[in-house]
């Protein structure tokens, strides 16, 4: 593996921040850092577990449709499609908003990401109730991407990213990618390690950014989603049906 990595990849790449392998050859583990199991979802029933998460946003989204018949919970895995059906767009989202709440600590998911080469695509996030109230982000929290998998940019590559104060002074860091061989196929963890002054992301145990920027101070929700572009013309490489495949969401704390 090359550590330390920046591809060259197309001007769409550089728009956001060319890509980086990981900084380091050592792979994180969070109980060997001291956190222990708080919340977890293995999905290993045969329906959504309502008492931990909620089919998020239900209505019109972008392009498509948030609707629950996008989601499945089956053969130990969480099913987020993204569906055409006679022309009518099915996206698919998940949280847990009001069901769980955290501020810091470590938050993981499994998960295999969708095999369209562009258009749709999978997101692992957390977000802030109070995000639209203010523009200090310890005190109204952020919007933390702590994967979303944009496979335009690359086969191997995701993206992380913090917005906040919603409205017309929002704020970001922008897109943040990373690159690693086999990404792009078969299961990998996407974890974010969140203190009181920073973000730490991290692909399979590896470690790839430090964020210093839009530090949220505050409880928020995670949210698992197959999310659609803004134009019919962006999903013209998208292959229906598509799902994000997600094996469990764990988070640790100290």
């Amino acid at each position: 593996m090359a550590f330390l990595f920046a591809v060259i990849f197309s001007g769409a790449v550089f728009a956001q921040r060319p890509a980086q392998g990981p900084v380091s050859d050592k792979i994180y583990k969070p109980e060997e850092l001291g956190y222990k199991l708080v919340w977890q979802d293995e999905f290993e029933g045969k329906a959504l577990d309502t008492t931990k998460w909620k089919v998020r946003g239900i209505g019109p989204r972008a392009i498509a449709y948030v609707s629950p018949r996008a989601v499945k919970v089956e053969d130990g895995f969480l099913k987020l499609y993204a569906l055409n059906e006679n022309d009518t767009l099915f996206g698919s989202a998940v949280g847990t908003q009001g069901l769980f709440m955290s501020k810091y600590g470590w938050y993981e998911c499994r998960a295999q990401v969708q095999k369209s080469p562009a258009g749709v695509w999978a997101a692992f996030w957390i977000q802030s109730t109070d995000i639209a109230k203010g523009e200090d982000p310890a005190v109204y929290g952020a919007e933390i991407d702590i994967m979303e998998c944009f496979r335009k940019l690359g086969p191997d590559m995701v993206s992380h990213n913090v917005h906040w104060a919603y409205g017309p002074n929002q704020q970001s860091t922008h897109g943040y990618q990373s690159y690693l061989k086999g990404l792009g196929e078969g299961f990998h963890t996407f974890a974010l390690e969140w203190f009181p002054d920073k973000y730490i992301f991290y692909i399979d145990g590896y470690k790839f950014y430090e964020i210093t920027q839009g530090i949220s101070n505050i409880e928020e929700y995670m949210i698992l989603s197959m999310e659609y572009p803004g134009k019919l013309e962006e999903i013209a490489k998208s292959v229906f049906p598509d799902v994000f495949l997600v094996d469990y969401v764990r988070v640790y704390q100290k």
